[in-house]
């Protein structure tokens, strides 16, 4: 089946591993936060590191074998874009790989740094044959400049705005962020929560065990800002401004729901009638990305066939990466093909704003 003839196909959640290059827009005030790469003593290019913002942080990280260096680190924009072909996938959300943990605590860093990330992702955007979609980082310690930032990324390509489930010691529901909803609604961006934590202290405590605490520090966080945001009624307050949650699986949906739907009663003063039903996430207009291993009917009973959508997790090698995922759903969908598309292609859309 050509291009032409199937519905379109959106990885929801693709990556870019960033490079010296995300630093090469600092320029001016910005360039003293410019990092620096640091080298072990045996020189093995695949362990560098940068110094930002006065911390080592690890380059090359989470780094996936079933794709090339130049595809994930979009030093070569055609190549990504002849491996999508590869993969029947007509378009990519971009995501950051090393933005999953707080990186700066300097506001002046984090926004220059920020800023920079920002216009080298604009510069991919410009090459890709505007297949090549992407989330912005905003400058969440300095409110002041992120009216200007986000409006730049949305002339540039975005189509989110990044934010873990944790910022800081903020939840998302935290009034502090109104400020930025509003911004990001007025200009049809959603909020896109990703795996991952900005609270050091969350992570340093979580992070522990076999798998270095991945599902605690990164998965929970998203859990939990999709359980906040609703119980504190944040969608109400921002009647059009969507909201993403990637990179965590979709099989919590249904026992998140259920508990809400619960407290909404109890706290209603309502007796609890009936079944959990698809309404929450269309009425929040929130959207959760599934794996191809979730229950998915299960889930879709909950969360409602127009609220569920899908990535690779491309160029990552965790345990949310599956590069086939999208062929995988289409070619073996447990959910017929008319959902199957849904997933794929018009849930994103809507979400993005495509």
């Amino acid at each position: 089946m050509t291009t032409s003839e199937r519905p379109l196909t959106i990885d929801s959640d693709a990556h870019v591993i960033e490079t010296d290059r995300t630093w090469e827009f600092m320029e001016g005030e910005y360039s003293r936060y410019k990092p620096v790469t640091v080298a072990p003593v045996d020189g093995d290019s695949q362990r560098l590191s940068w110094v930002i913002d006065g911390k080592l942080k690890a380059r090359r990280s989470n780094v996936g074998s079933d794709t090339n260096e130049a595809s994930r680190e979009l030093h070569d924009v055609k190549a990504r874009l002849s491996h999508m072909d590869e993969l029947g996938t007509d378009l990519q959300v971009l995501y950051p790989t090393i933005y999953t943990r707080k990186i700066a605590d300097n506001p002046a860093a984090d926004y220059a740094l920020g800023r920079s990330y920002n216009r080298w992702l604009a510069e991919i955007w410009g090459q890709g044959e505007g297949r090549l979609r992407w989330v912005a980082i905003p400058p969440l310690m300095d409110h002041s400049k992120a009216k200007e930032e986000l409006e730049f990324a949305k002339e540039h390509g975005a189509c989110g705005v990044f934010m873990r489930g944790f910022e800081g010691d903020r939840h998302l529901s935290d009034p502090y962020f109104f400020p930025m909803y509003d911004i990001a609604m007025g200009l049809d961006l959603p909020i896109c929560v990703h795996a991952g934590t900005s609270n050091p202290t969350v992570a340093n405590f979580l992070g522990f065990g076999a798998d270095g605490g991945s599902f605690l520090v990164s998965k929970l966080p998203v859990m939990s800002s999709f359980h906040t945001l609703l119980l504190h009624k944040i969608p109400q307050r921002f009647p059009t401004l969507r909201f993403a949650f990637v990179e965590a699986s979709a099989q919590w949906v249904p026992h998140v729901v259920h508990d809400l739907v619960r407290r909404f009663a109890q706290a209603d003063g309502r007796h609890l009638e009936g079944v959990v039903t698809d309404e929450m996430l269309a009425e929040n207009r929130m959207y959760v990305a599934c794996q191809t291993d979730d229950d998915i009917p299960y889930v879709v009973g909950v969360a409602g066939e127009d609220n569920l959508i899908i990535g690779t997790d491309y160029g990552h090698a965790d345990t949310a990466s599956e590069l086939a995922a999208l062929s995988t759903l289409r070619n073996h969908d447990p959910v017929g093909t008319r959902i199957a598309n849904k997933i794929l292609g018009d849930n994103a859309k809507t979400l993005y704003g495509l």
